[in-house]
């Protein structure tokens, strides 16, 4: 049996040391959550690479790409999605193949590079949580 998009997204980020606010989010919080996630496990393997920390690395990179894989790649519905969805799942599995190779050749570049591609995605997706909580103004339509 599948389970839900929106249920796989919350185990996954369960799974990846989550906040409680997993549980009251709703799936675009999921999401956001997701992102910050990814974010913060990016510039913390990054800052470990410059301390020359390699256990702290790789288990940044490691949580990355579990948020990568199992939460925003996981989370994507194919069948509805359409191409966006299609090009969002190659993005992602590049991502996971950039940090696979920077955590082997301890290069710093291409967890740069991860975060490039990532950090635009993540603020496009919290400001469309921003406009669509904004209320709308009247079209002054209607009666």
């Amino acid at each position: 049996m599948f389970t839900s998009v929106n249920s796989r997204a919350a185990s996954a980020y369960k799974r990846v040391s989550a906040d409680t606010g997993v549980s009251t989010a709703d799936p675009h919080q999921l999401v956001a959550m997701l992102f910050d996630g990814l974010m913060q496990s990016l510039n913390a393997a990054r800052g470990a690479m410059e301390r020359g920390e390699i256990e702290a690395k790789g288990q940044a990179i490691g949580k990355a790409v579990r948020i990568l894989d199992e939460g925003l790649k996981g989370g994507l519905n194919m069948a509805q999605g359409g191409d966006l969805a299609m090009n969002l799942s190659g993005l992602y599995g590049y991502a996971v193949q950039q940090l696979t190779k920077a955590n082997l050749r301890n290069d710093q570049g291409l967890v740069a590079e991860v975060i490039g591609l990532m950090e635009p995605l993540a603020d496009s997706w919290k400001q469309i949580g921003a406009a669509a909580s904004t209320p709308q103004p009247a079209t002054g339509r209607g009666a």
